[in-house]
């Protein structure tokens, strides 16, 4: 989001007063200062190519933050993919306006990673939302919204590269416009809003009783690349590469239905199979006996956890 955000706003024509990297706020700066030099993140190499002007400090609500933004005095402050709340002493820095862009078709699926939550309720369709930032998270008046469909076999990555592309075009918009964006801001519909708190490990395990075929492929899509889903068979768990739906069975939910040296097929909620190939334990001590495992104390007819 910080190389589309910035390219879009190179492109309107507005100067870039400072970029702020989140690589600030999850490391110490020293440790920063090293990583930089040694080992620099992808923001990093992309801020330092284009030569833009770095802010250094330790959070957006830093003393220090709101300091050198005095001595920048920007007009507008652009946000995006941020995880700290910022305080109202922040918020009130710009001259014109303090701007979020968040990943999704706002007021529904505020909160951290939409990519994954719209995949998951099955939606035909997510964006992006320019909003006006306040002291909740998403909620304020929205400036400028754009869509973009998402595909049958979607996953978080491309729905998030596809949200990105779109971001970049969308501020574009947003500031050769801003006076009238401005003027006509929304204020979000309360009635419609739903927030997602972040995705956890528990999540990953696929229940095939409670999901249909349907639902555990979009929740192994919605998860890539954040979080691997796995089986649980036992009181092991089982990584893999690739699934494929395929027919109707007639054994119960959980079931075991087929199985070579690399692969399971287990029924799901809906009678369906999904076949799991390239099957590895995920403890990694024991891996390399993965399918030796299988062949032999995994059964056919047995049901996963």
């Amino acid at each position: 989001m910080l190389k589309a955000l910035v390219y879009g706003v190179l492109n309107s024509g507005c100067d870039i007063a400072g970029v702020f990297r989140h690589d600030n706020v999850i490391m110490s700066p020293f440790k920063r200062f090293l990583f930089d030099i040694f080992l620099p993140s992808e923001d990093c190499i992309f801020v330092k190519t284009l030569k833009l002007p770095e802010i250094y400090a330790k959070s957006v609500n830093s003393l220090k933050f709101r300091k050198l933004l005095k001595q920048i005095n920007p007009d507008v402050i652009i946000v995006g993919s941020w995880s700290e709340k910022l305080l109202s002493e922040t918020i009130n820095l710009p001259k014109i306006a303090c701007i979020n862009v968040h990943p999704a078709l706002l007021p529904k699926y505020r909160g951290p990673n939409p990519y994954i939550q719209t995949i998951l309720a099955d939606e035909k369709y997510s964006g992006v939302t320019f909003h006006l930032v306040n002291l909740n998270y998403d909620s304020g008046k929205i400036l400028h919204q754009a869509q973009i469909p998402i595909d049958v076999n979607e996953t978080g990555q491309t729905l998030k590269h596809k949200c990105c592309n779109l971001a970049e075009k969308e501020v574009k918009i947003l500031l050769e416009n801003l006076p009238d964006k401005l003027e006509s801001a929304q204020i979000q519909d309360e009635r419609l809003a739903s927030y997602q708190k972040q995705i956890s490990i528990s999540e990953s395990v696929l229940n095939f009783k409670e999901e249909t075929s349907s639902q555990i492929s979009r929740r192994i899509r919605a998860f890539y690349p954040w979080l691997s889903c796995h089986i649980s068979y036992k009181n092991e768990f089982f990584e893999f590469k690739e699934f494929k739906i395929l027919g109707n069975s007639e054994l119960e939910p959980s079931t075991i239905a087929e199985k070579t040296c690399d692969s399971l097929s287990i029924v799901c909620k809906d009678l369906k199979i999904i076949q799991f190939s390239g099957l590895k334990l995920k403890r990694s001590f024991i891996n390399i006996f993965s399918k030796i495992y299988i062949k032999y104390f995994v059964k056919i007819n047995s049901k996963v956890n």
